[in-house]
């Protein structure tokens, strides 16, 4: 695939998810952190339900941070793996109290310091948070990316490498949301719905499928 060819698929999918975005809720970059944390193998509108009370509890990180873990299970309880998450975003919070001055840091190397933040959370945070161009590479875009052709990768780190490589800089963060919802209403995991996909005609997987019938 070229350049070109991916700047064509992104203005096509700008058209058909105008509205693309992340869909945490979170008003803040330390709620927005937080949020990110909690997301990991957990869907957004999961998150969402338990955020609310757990942002009024704890509104600051000096308040997360002095929280106790079983407290913040309570909040938390009901999204996947909550007892490990609630020690990771209290010593989040504890750390950013320690070491960055109550302040979330915008650089991604700084931000994967922080418990529980990996690449993908990193770069998530980085883009939504400050603008920082970054292409968080999850499930829907991993699958997307290699059914389009964007990226021919068995794994995250090399998907987010070939997409880096192909798209303009410019776009990564938008590409990443866009890809996104690409894959949670239209190329779903188990039957993507091809006949309303406006990308048919640069998706490799789909030529595939043409092939064979």
């Amino acid at each position: 695939m070229t350049k070109q060819e991916a700047r064509e698929i992104i203005a096509k999918l700008r058209e058909a998810h105008p509205h693309a975005k992340g869909e945490l809720v979170a008003a803040n970059p330390f709620q927005l952190l937080i949020a990110t944390i909690l997301s990991a193998q957990t869907t957004d509108k999961q998150v969402n339900r338990v955020t609310p009370a757990l942002f009024a509890a704890y509104p600051t990180p000096a308040a997360l941070a002095a929280a106790k873990p079983a407290e913040v299970e309570e909040y938390i309880h009901s999204i996947g793996f909550f007892r490990m998450k609630a020690q990771n975003i209290i010593r989040t919070a504890a750390l950013l109290e320690q070491e960055f001055g109550g302040e979330v840091p915008q650089e991604i190397p700084l931000l994967m310091t922080l418990p529980g933040v990996g690449k993908k959370t990193a770069n998530v945070v980085a883009s939504n948070a400050f603008g920082v161009p970054a292409i968080a590479v999850d499930t829907h875009v991993f699958r997307v990316s290699n059914r389009l052709g964007l990226s021919v990768s068995k794994d995250v780190a090399s998907c987010e490498r070939d997409l880096e490589r192909i798209l303009d800089r410019t776009v990564w963060s938008e590409a990443h949301h866009l890809l996104i919802f690409q894959g949670r209403y239209v190329c779903k995991a188990r039957r993507p719905e091809c006949e309303r996909c406006n990308v048919c005609a640069h998706c490799r997987y789909y030529g595939e499928l043409s092939c064979e019938l």
